[in-house]
C-alpha cells in the first residue's frame, strides 16, 4: 500500500519550515470532508504519513497550509492581508499502491509545489 506525506521548505531563510498547521481534506464532489490537522517538524514534514493504510484511497484531495501564521511568527513583517495567507493545494491520488509525496516551497511572497518521492 502506498501512502502521503508532505514537506515544507521555508525558501524565504533556506531552511525546511517548522511549526506550519496544515489540514487534510478529501473531495466529496459539493463538499470536502476533514481527514486530519497535522504540524510540520524540525524537518519541516510531518511524523508520520498523512494517509497510510486502508486509508489511503484514489480520489480528488485538498491540502491546506496555514502559511501567513508560519512567517508571522517567524517575525517577517507581513502586509495585512498577507499576500501568501493559506497554500491550497487540490490534487488527484490515482494509484493507491504508489506513494504520493507533495511538498511546499514558499515564501511571504510565492510558493511552488510537485510531485516528489
Amino acid at each position: 500500500m502506498g501512502h502521503l506525506t508532505t514537506h515544507v521548505l521555508d525558501t524565504a531563510r533556506g531552511q525546511p519550515a517548522s511549526g506550519v498547521a496544515l489540514t487534510l481534506y478529501r473531495n466529496l464532489g459539493e463538499k470536502y470532508a476533514l481527514i486530519r490537522d497535522a504540524v510540520t517538524n524540525s524537518d519541516g514534514c510531518c511524523d508520520e504519513p498523512l494517509l497510510e493504510g486502508s486509508a489511503f484511497t484514489v480520489g480528488r484531495y485538498r491540502l491546506v497550509f496555514a502559511v501567513g501564521v508560519y512567517f508571522s511568527k517567524a517575525g517577517f513583517a507581513l502586509p495585512d492581508p498577507p499576500f501568501v495567507d493559506e497554500v491550497v493545494l487540490d490534487f488527484g491520488i490515482a494509484d493507491a499502491t504508489a506513494d504520493y509525496h507533495v511538498p511546499l516551497l514558499v515564501s511571504p511572497w510565492s510558493y511552488s509545489t510537485y510531485r516528489g518521492s
